[in-house]
């Protein structure tokens, strides 16, 4: 039976820096803690060699994306190489909390020699990352499978110490949040708000505070995706992005949060179904609506529960990692059905908006994690903003259009069909691109 505290300590948790490259370092991270647990005196210099395997979704949302603290360090193996030097695998997704640039020039230079070495092992899907770390005689190797901070398998000179893999029987030792919430229709995963007391409002809440530092660090630096400051407010300013009109200053907030982050700011936001742009996407357009509505803490932190688990209900039919940008069309239906409370409206209006946003934005593809991420941030934001005020006067698309389906549920089958079969390619030529440009 999953609770709501279940789902939030699992789908809605810290994240330092983006998913992936975090992820990687705490599976490098993990391995090199079995080796020092049998040898005490065993220290970063004593490692010969960081192997990791990652599956294409992994390589390519960390392949160009910055590494907080480390003053401009980017990728994969950078964040390989820190995952000995300074790791925390304790700290789960915020292995990498304790990066400097210090550091992160030693970890260069280990990538430069060979030391660390990150490739692609096409057979892994979704969220797939196996490191092995080899130092002193001995090798440690961690499995990351199904979620960024699921360790599955752990291995000391090739014997299994700990083993949470799926058995034979293809059945997981435990079944995940989403696994649970993709047998569920979407009434039946907001059930869960019925559970919430006030230590999972202090959590949402914390969690939306995350979210709105790093925004507020973005906008006082004027990052922008385009890799230069913003010098000209006063052109902003005549568009109303510095006005009072609300979904502008959503969309200017989402943005300047999503590029900070994917610049490699040193600070954290809260996640949502395994992604901390995800979670910048459902958590910033809730936030600052009800702020601007002046509504309750208890009546925001409902509102982010519902986009969290509306983020979830849809990532749950589309996967941990996909094709498509799952910022938009996820995370921007759950910022949607969170606004819809904030506004008054029920599930079947919540519905309603989520099935526009998915009709509007369906077609915008995953090409990698970096600042202009900040881009489809900010377009999901804004989508979501409209079609919560559309779906509270009524408006609804209520006959098949496309992939729009008879309800919520099948539209989201349609789109998990489209993401799986329709782009079964996409990541293979996503790859060939920035291959050829890295």
């Amino acid at each position: 039976m999953l609770t709501l505290k279940q789902f939030l300590k699992s789908e809605v948790v810290p994240a330092y820096g983006c998913t992936e490259p975090g992820a990687v370092a705490l599976g490098v991270a993990r391995a090199y803690q079995e080796l020092k647990s049998r040898s005490h005196a065993l220290h970063p210099n004593d490692v010969n060699l960081v192997l990791v395997e990652v599956s294409d979704s992994i390589y390519k949302n960390g392949l160009n994306v910055g590494i907080p603290g480390t003053g401009g360090a980017r990728g994969n193996a950078i964040a390989a190489a820190l995952g000995i030097l300074c790791g925390e695998p304790e700290r789960g997704l915020e292995v990498l909390h304790a990066s400097t640039p210090k550091l992160a020039k030693e970890a260069d230079s280990w990538v430069k020699t060979g030391r660390v070495k990150v490739i692609r092992n096409s057979y892994g899907a979704g969220v797939y990352i196996k490191a092995v770390v080899k130092a002193g005689g001995h090798e440690a190797t961690s499995l990351i499978q199904y979620e960024h901070a699921n360790i599955t398998k752990i291995e000391y000179d090739g014997e299994t110490v700990f083993d949470n893999t799926i058995d034979e029987s293809h059945e997981t030792k435990e079944e995940s949040v989403l696994e649970i919430l993709k047998e569920r229709d979407y009434r039946q995963s907001l059930i869960l708000l019925d559970e919430m007391d006030e230590e999972d409002e202090s959590y949402l809440l914390h969690g939306a505070d995350l979210c709105k530092t790093i925004a507020e660090y973005g906008i006082k630096h004027k990052l922008s995706a385009f890799g230069s400051n913003m010098k000209d407010e006063s052109l902003f300013s005549m568009l109303a992005v510095d006005s009072d009109n609300i979904i502008c200053k959503i969309r200017k907030h989402c943005e300047a949060a999503a590029v900070a982050r994917m610049a490699g700011a040193p600070l954290p936001v809260m996640s949502s179904a395994g992604s901390g742009n995800h979670g910048i996407t459902a958590i910033l357009p809730v936030v600052l609506l009800g702020e601007y509505m002046k509504k309750s803490d208890k009546d925001i932190a409902r509102a982010l529960a519902i986009s969290h688990l509306s983020t979830s209900f849809i990532k749950s039919r589309l996967g941990k990692l996909s094709p498509v940008c799952g910022c938009v069309v996820a995370a921007g239906p759950g910022a949607a059905a969170g606004m819809v409370s904030l506004l008054g409206g029920d599930m079947e209006k919540a519905a309603s908006a989520m099935i526009m946003v998915i009709a509007a934005t369906i077609g915008m593809i995953c090409d990698g994690g970096k600042e202009s991420c900040s881009l489809k941030v900010g377009i999901g934001s804004q989508e979501a903003c409209l079609a919560a005020v559309y779906a509270i006067q009524g408006g609804k698309i209520d006959k098949f259009q496309g992939i729009v389906g008879s309800s919520l549920e099948q539209t989201v089958e349609n789109m998990g069909l489209l993401s799986d079969r329709g782009m079964a390619d996409m990541d293979s030529v996503i790859l060939e691109i920035l291959d050829q440009q890295n």
